[in-house]
């Protein structure tokens, strides 16, 4: 479906992202006009989130309004916390995740004397029998042997999981009794120092969410149109699939926007794009008329388990929970490692939105399986890892 000319207006005249209508900031038109990035607004006091949030929260994982809420105020704080507690457990950290039940973040750790401290910084703990670094690095010992001899296209993907205190890789159903499948089984168990689990994944192999070009949306590039994801300053991240360096980026209208400074896939799913010729960036993330557009903040990463929402040009505004972080996905040009597995859906296009948990900068979306009509998981690519290897910092309110 094409949106209406009003919203494309906007588009245009505020950035790739979309309008501030609703976002609850305001930025110079001077600015605006002269085509640089616009100015950050100066840091403002977190807000309650808007009724249309609530209720998109409510809508994709089945809470009240006032659960909703609820919800979001203790996983802000469980973000602002997971730092602190990470440094206070030290090496006996065993990975952390939020606990729905009881709205606290719980840290794995292997040394009971050093629970007292995580304690004493208000979350929760569990002794476990792995450390955070062990888990990773029996994940990464798989990693290597996906890099030299591509995993079997029955291996969906791998990660680690602090609640289990394992790997766990992930078969398509219908590939349990496949020689190769059974034989990357037999090497990741015989190989790892930690408990490597198997889990049945659908029988649909991950993709990649990029599409043919289509009218109405965000950018293009050749023949595929994706979506932006955050934008920084003097440009935006995006997905790595959708586009190789130097490759030009139009926008919906078809005027020329910039060009992919840089571009890693597979291995990695990120991608910079500069801006100019009249657009400039703004910190905000398109709500489609499903919640208010939502200003960015930050960038402080969502624990396990938290709620979380994506934004993309195809189906626009969905919410769901953080399943897994550190996952290696099987697709079918090449794994891509370190990725962070959501429950939320996703389609043709999606690829390169934005995941925003609150008002704090997650990821891009890079691929995954199912649609919006029918349910799926999508993963995206760390935003802080962007950040990090283009030396890019993210334009925030």
């Amino acid at each position: 479906m094409r949106r209406k000319p009003v919203v494309r207006a906007g588009l245009s005249a505020l950035l790739v992202l979309g309008a501030l209508s609703g976002a609850g900031g305001a930025f110079s038109t001077a600015a605006a006009a002269s085509g640089a990035d616009a100015p950050a607004a100066k840091p403002a006091a977190a807000s309650a989130p808007s009724a249309t949030l609530v209720r998109a929260l409510g809508r994709d994982l089945g809470l009240t309004a006032d659960q909703a809420r609820d919800r979001l105020s203790q996983e802000a704080a469980a973000m602002r916390l997971e730092p602190k507690a990470k440094r206070a457990a030290g090496a006996s950290y065993g990975g952390s995740w939020f606990d729905t039940g009881s709205g606290k973040l719980v840290v794995g750790v292997t040394s009971a004397e050093r629970a007292a401290s995580v304690r004493a910084t208000g979350a929760t703990t569990r002794v476990v029998e792995h450390s955070a670094a062990a888990l990773d690095a029996a994940k990464a010992r798989l990693d290597e042997k996906a890099r030299k001899q591509a995993a079997p296209a029955g291996v969906s993907s791998w990660s680690t999981d602090p609640r289990a205190g394992a790997v766990v890789v992930r078969v398509r159903q219908g590939s349990e009794g496949d020689t190769a499948v059974r034989a990357f089984l037999r090497e990741a168990k015989r190989s790892a120092s930690v408990p490597v689990t198997v889990e049945k994944a659908p029988a649909q192999a991950p993709t990649t969410f990029a599409a043919g070009t289509v009218g109405g949306d965000p950018y293009y590039t050749g023949n595929v149109r994706c979506s932006i994801g955050f934008s920084v300053q003097g440009g935006f991240v995006t997905a790595g699939h959708c586009g190789q360096a130097g490759g030009s980026v139009s926008g919906w209208d078809g005027s020329y926007i910039g060009n992919f400074q840089g571009s890693s896939f597979p291995g990695n799913d990120y991608a910079y794009v500069s801006v100019g010729s009249g657009w400039w960036t703004v910190p905000v993330v398109l709500g489609w008329g499903t919640v208010p557009d939502q200003l960015v903040r930050g960038s402080s990463e969502a624990p396990i388990g938290a709620s979380i929402c994506r934004s993309g040009s195809t189906t626009h505004w969905h919410c769901g929970t953080v399943l897994a972080k550190n996952e290696t996905v099987n697709y079918s040009q090449g794994a891509v490692y370190q990725m962070t597995k959501t429950s939320v859906c996703a389609e043709g296009g999606d690829s390169g939105g934005s995941f925003i948990s609150g008002d704090q900068a997650q990821g891009v979306t890079s691929g995954g399986w199912g649609n919006c009509s029918s349910g799926g998981e999508t993963w995206y690519q760390p935003v802080n890892e962007i950040l990090s290897v283009y030396n890019l910092r993210l334009h925030t309110a």
